[in-house]
């Protein structure tokens, strides 16, 4: 059977070192005979091969990496610094915003590195921090019997969504009961403009229509347009004769979604997750000290912060090919960017969003989201002195500096 030439390199590797300690010219010649034999090779090469330095495996070359280990730190840095995004997320923001951190001292790094990560893709974010994302991890409730006699007159909507219009605002109920729901604790009223991802909420103790109203103001006033329609589930705490007049004396339309259809109201249960779930966890929250520190963090930082600095993708299209779904996304865009791409919106109030955005330091309002956390938590464990630390982790599933593992969010509207 003839060697391959592998075999025959091997082969003349081992008779070389035996040729050489060899001094007998006889031996040698052996040793040639005995490979010629074998090999069927010519007699000539061969001693021009076993008498020279047999080459080494060659090194396998490898390409270059453009983006290289020192982009990972600051890369990381500004990922934590936007609340951990997908990486399709990140790579529109950083084109925008990475300029501003740098303004404010929070990113350190050369100007080649400043550079590289405005041209870094989402695949190639998604590439460099896989590292950092296994660390993070993802966590999604129900309704009750319905008076049927106001639900007539309320219509039903599902995803009959002008995608463009301003002012179709989803609401909805998040409960801070931890375990039990006996007695009185707080609840967070939560909204989301469908076309923009303009996001607002305010907490209220109990569940009262009185204070349900009151909120509901707050939030509208604090939205950059005009409130034209209201669409909450089937929660009987707003679907009632008293929101129903509340809607008609400010000219809004009123509709809900069907019964047990929780995806009909994917915007707000998107947010209610990502932007309250994942911040305040599951602990039981009924006092008023608590109650004033989470509408502190609801009526300022975290509302710019999700509001001007947490991009949203929206799907575009959406096609199905025998039994697969697939998904086209748009360019990711923050809820400030698509108010300010309206021509709905007065450029009275552009301007004054301008200039607030101008002022925001993204950096600054995470630590201080962070800081006000602190506070309601330790609120908390001074509420109930037998709580340990290791519960409000569990519960909460946050991390920053105070130690608590954070729930990555993919806000992403549901558009179907």
């Amino acid at each position: 059977m003839e060697m391959d030439m592998a075999s025959r390199k091997q082969y003349l590797i081992t008779l070389q070192d035996k040729y050489f300690k060899t001094g007998s010219k006889k031996a040698k010649s052996a040793i040639l005979d005995e490979y010629i034999k074998n090999t069927h090779m010519n007699r000539k090469y061969v001693i021009r091969k076993i008498n020279s330095e047999l080459p080494s495996e060659p090194a396998v070359r490898m390409r270059r990496s453009f983006y290289d280990s020192r982009i990972i730190a600051p890369l990381a840095k500004i990922w934590a610094i936007f609340d951990y995004p997908c990486g399709q997320r990140l790579s529109s923001i950083l084109k925008i915003e990475i300029d501003r951190l740098v303004k404010f001292g929070e990113i350190h790094a050369s100007i080649d590195i400043i550079k590289k990560l405005k041209m870094i893709s989402s695949s190639t974010i998604d590439r460099k921090l896989r590292h950092e994302k296994e660390v993070l991890k993802i966590n999604l409730k129900h309704g009750r019997v319905k008076n049927h006699l106001i639900y007539q007159k309320i219509p039903v909507k599902s995803h009959e969504w002008n995608n463009t219009l301003l002012g179709q605002i989803e609401i909805d109920y998040v409960e801070h009961c931890g375990s039990s729901v006996a007695g009185e604790y707080i609840h967070t009223v939560s909204s989301v403009d469908i076309a923009s991802g303009w996001w607002e909420a305010e907490a209220i103790l109990g569940k009262s229509q009185a204070k349900t109203f009151i909120a509901l103001d707050k939030m509208r006033l604090r939205s950059p347009g005009f409130w034209k329609e209201m669409h909450p589930d089937n929660d009987t705490c707003f679907i009632n004769e008293h929101l129903l007049k509340y809607a008609n004396s400010h000219h809004m339309k009123l509709s809900r979604s069907r019964p047990y259809k929780k995806n009909d109201n994917c915007f707000i249960e998107q947010k209610n997750s990502t932007h309250i779930r994942a911040v305040f966890g599951h602990l039981r929250y009924d006092t008023l000290g608590e109650l004033s520190l989470i509408n502190s963090l609801y009526s300022n930082q975290l509302r710019l912060y999700k509001n001007f600095f947490q991009p949203v993708m929206k799907l575009s299209r959406k096609t199905r090919v025998k039994g697969k779904v697939f998904r086209k996304y748009s360019m990711a865009k923050t809820p400030f960017q698509r108010v300010m791409e309206s021509s709905q919106i007065s450029e009275i109030r552009k301007d004054s969003l301008k200039r607030l955005y101008a002022e925001l330091n993204p950096a600054l309002l995470k630590r201080q989201i962070d800081e006000q956390l602190k506070l309601i938590y330790k609120a908390y464990q001074e509420k109930d002195k037998k709580v340990s630390l290791d519960y409000i982790k569990k519960q909460t599933k946050r991390i920053d500096s105070f130690g608590y593992i954070l729930n990555a969010s993919t806000t992403h509207a549901m558009v179907t």
